[in-house]
């Protein structure tokens, strides 16, 4: 028996997926319907893992529901499919605020000054245990299958590039040395080439955010590889080639 029909195996005795969380699916999720009757049912136990691990908490005064608690999850989950890894081990709590939310930013010049500024934010991912998100960008890169903004895959991604045990830098884990080897070769290309395009006002597939720095081009290419595919492997084939293998799916054949 297969890693995956073990766990599938597991989380179907342990509890059956309630209907009212299948019916969150189906309305809030656009992939969902997308997926093949295999992936849903992988999808779903791993939700069920999800869920029992992790915490969330609302901010601002939002009160956590089902819909919010497997909104996220559903996003979150598609990241794992089909690959050999636990439920993002590290992670602890999901914090989720109504709408966007302003947060402090600190910055040190050449001289060592810190300067303090606020930052409206959708969505931040903490190396030690949280990932905060934004309810309504939440719920609207779910439903929309098109706008190549996703919070969720945004700031999980990040959640998968600090699996090493390092800071989120781009640098994921991979099967074996050859595998790295080419991982680093071709993204490391590919964020020179939009870090230019960003610098000449060139237009790109990839939101130019991902200039600013590895792990962020890591988490702005996994946004594009599931919502824009089509778009990210005709214009980037090579890159499209490293995150297919990385996450073990094509989501082309999802037909977006």
């Amino acid at each position: 028996m297969s890693w995956v029909n073990r766990l599938l195996s597991k989380w179907r005795r342990k509890r059956e997926f309630p209907a009212e969380w299948q019916a969150i699916l189906e309305h809030n999720v656009s992939l969902y319907g997308r997926l093949s009757p295999a992936d849903k049912e992988e999808l779903k136990a791993r939700i069920l893992v999800f869920l029992a691990r992790k915490n969330f908490e609302g901010c601002a005064g939002l009160q956590i529901t089902d819909e919010m608690r497997v909104t996220i999850a559903a996003q979150a989950c598609l990241l794992l499919l089909h690959r050999q890894t636990d439920c993002y081990p590290g992670l602890l709590s999901i914090v989720v605020y109504p709408r966007a939310y302003v947060a402090p930013t600190y910055e040190r010049d050449g001289i060592g000054v810190v300067t303090e500024e606020l930052e409206t934010r959708l969505g931040e991912s903490w190396r030690h245990g949280s990932v905060v998100l934004s309810w309504d960008d939440v719920r609207a890169g779910a439903a929309e299958l098109h706008d190549s903004h996703n919070v969720v895959f945004h700031e999980f991604a990040h959640q998968l590039d600090i699996q090493d045990g390092r800071e989120a830098d781009g640098a994921v884990v991979m099967p074996g040395r050859s595998e790295y080897t080419a991982w680093a070769r071709i993204l490391g290309r590919e964020f020179r080439k939009l870090r230019r395009d960003a610098e000449d006002g060139r237009p790109t597939v990839l939101d130019t955010y991902g200039a600013k720095d590895p792990a962020e081009f890591f988490a702005v290419a996994s946004e594009a590889f599931f919502t824009k595919p089509g778009a990210l492997k005709q214009n980037h084939p090579d890159l499209y080639a490293e995150l297919k293998l990385y996450y073990q799916q094509d989501p082309i054949e999802w037909g977006i």
